[in-house]
C-alpha cells in the first residue's frame, strides 16, 4: 500500500520530538540518580531540627497514608512510558508496519524490562532472590496492556482505566483471605497474600507486586496523552481540566473516607491523585517548552533522559553495589585531609557520584550511543 495511501488511511501526520517529554524524563532520572548516591538523606539529616527539614523530608515516600513529593517519581514515570508509547507506535505506523509487528516488538521490550527489573534485585549478599517489586518488571505489565488497547478509542480506554482500578478495589475488599483480610492495613492486605504466593515473601516496606493493575492507569493515561499531543491542535485544556478533576476525585475520595490514599499498596485514590500532577505536569512542561519554546537549558537534563534505561540500570545494579561506594571512599579519603566536617563531606561524595553518572551520560550522548530495548 503506497504511504500517502497509508497514511490517509489512520490519520497519521508526521510529529516533532515532544521536548517537554525529554525533559520531563530526564528531570525523573537525574532525581532518582541523586537519591542513589544518598543525598536526600544527608541532606535531611543535616536539616534536622531547621525549617527545611520538612523541605527535604519530600525526598522520602510517606509512610502510609498521605502524599509526599517523592511517591509522584515512579507514576510520572510509567505515565511518561506510556506518552513515549504513543509516539513509538505512531511512527511506526507511519512505517507501514503492521500491527503483529509492533506487537512482537512490544512484547520483546517487556519481556527484556522484566528481564532486568528480575535481575537488578536478583543477586543479595545473602544469596539469589526473586522479587517482583522494581519499576521495571511493573513497567513491563503495563506496556503490554497500554499497547493491546492502544487502537481503542478514548472512551474504551477510560472504561479500562475504570476498570483496573474496580478491580483493585475488589481485591482488596472482597477476598476476605485468612490474615489477609485487611484492605488498607500494612502487612495484612490482599496485595501482601499475593506477595506470599508470588515471592514466598512479604515486603517489610509494605510494598506489592500487584501494584502493577492500578498502575496500569498511568500507563495507558500516558499512551491517551500522547495520541492526543500527535493531533494536529492538541488541546491544552484538555490535559489541564483532566488533571484538576483528578486530584479532585482522588482527594475526595480519601477525604471521604472511602479510600485512603496510599502509595505503597497503590490505592485507587493515589492512583488518580498521581495521575493528576502527571497531566497538569506535562501540560506546565508542553505550554512552556514545546510552545512558548523556552528551550535553553534543557541538555543537562535530556542527555540523562536519552539514555534513562541504561542509567537507571547503573545506578542500581553497579552504583549500589561497587561505585557508590568506591568513589565515596575517594572523595572521603581527599576531604579527610582537608579536614571537611563529615557532613558537608557526605554530601559532596554524593555529588561526586552523580557528577560522575551524569559525566557518562554526558560521553554516551557525544558519542551518539544510546541504549534501547
Amino acid at each position: 500500500m503506497p504511504q500517502v495511501l497509508l497514511s490517509c488511511l489512520y490519520n497519521l501526520t508526521p510529529v516533532k520530538r515532544l521536548l517537554s517529554l525529554d525533559f520531563m524524563r530526564g528531570l525523573i532520572m537525574v532525581l532518582l540518580a541523586l537519591e542513589s548516591t544518598g543525598l536526600y538523606d544527608h541532606l535531611l539529616d543535616a536539616s534536622e531540627n531547621t525549617p527545611l527539614q520538612g523541605f527535604f523530608i519530600q525526598f522520602f515516600h510517606h509512610p502510609w497514608n498521605g502524599l509526599r513529593f517523592w511517591d509522584l517519581v515512579q507514576p510520572a514515570f510509567m505515565y511518561m512510558a506510556g506518552v513515549s508509547l504513543a509516539y513509538s507506535l505512531h511512527k511506526q505506523q507511519q512505517q507501514g508496519l503492521s500491527w503483529a509487528y509492533s506487537f512482537r516488538k512490544t512484547l520483546r521490550r517487556c519481556g527484556w524490562l522484566f528481564f532486568w527489573g528480575v535481575l537488578g534485585y536478583a543477586v543479595r549478599k545473602s544469596g539469589l532472590s526473586f522479587e517482583l517489586w522494581n519499576v521495571l518488571t511493573q513497567l513491563s505489565f503495563t506496556t503490554l496492556l497500554a499497547f493491546l488497547v492502544f487502537r481503542w478509542s478514548f472512551g474504551a480506554q477510560l472504561a479500562v482505566c475504570a476498570g483496573l482500578l474496580l478491580l483493585n478495589e475488589i481485591l482488596y475488599r472482597f477476598t476476605n483471605v485468612p490474615g489477609f483480610d485487611q484492605p488498607f492495613t500494612d502487612q495484612h492486605n490482599f496485595g501482601n497474600y499475593v506477595d506470599l504466593l508470588l515471592m514466598n515473601k512479604i515486603n517489610r516496606g509494605g510494598w506489592v507486586a500487584i501494584n502493577c493493575i492500578p498502575t496500569a492507569v498511568h500507563t495507558i493515561a500516558g499512551a491517551m496523552t500522547g495520541k492526543l499531543l500527535i493531533r494536529a491542535q492538541p488541546k491544552l485544556r484538555i490535559l489541564v481540566i483532566s488533571g484538576l478533576v483528578c486530584l479532585v476525585l482522588g482527594h475526595g475520595l480519601d477525604l471521604a473516607g472511602i479510600t485512603p490514599i496510599i502509595k505503597r499498596i497503590a490505592t485507587s485514590s493515589f492512583t488518580i491523585v498521581s495521575l493528576g500532577w502527571c497531566l497538569l505536569m506535562l501540560a506546565l512542561c508542553y505550554w512552556w517548552i514545546d510552545k512558548k519554546h523556552h528551550q535553553k537549558h534543557l541538555l543537562f537534563f535530556t542527555i540523562v533522559g536519552m539514555n534513562s534505561l541504561f542509567i537507571y540500570l547503573f545506578f542500581e545494579i553497579v552504583g549500589g553495589r561497587w561505585f557508590n561506594g568506591y568513589i565515596g571512599a575517594i572523595s572521603g579519603g581527599l576531604l579527610g585531609f582537608l579536614h571537611t566536617p563529615a557532613m558537608p563531606a557526605a554530601i559532596i561524595s554524593s555529588l561526586c557520584i552523580f557528577g560522575l553518572e551524569w559525566g557518562l551520560c554526558y560521553f554516551l550522548y557525544r558519542k551518539k550511543i544510546f541504549f534501547r530495548i
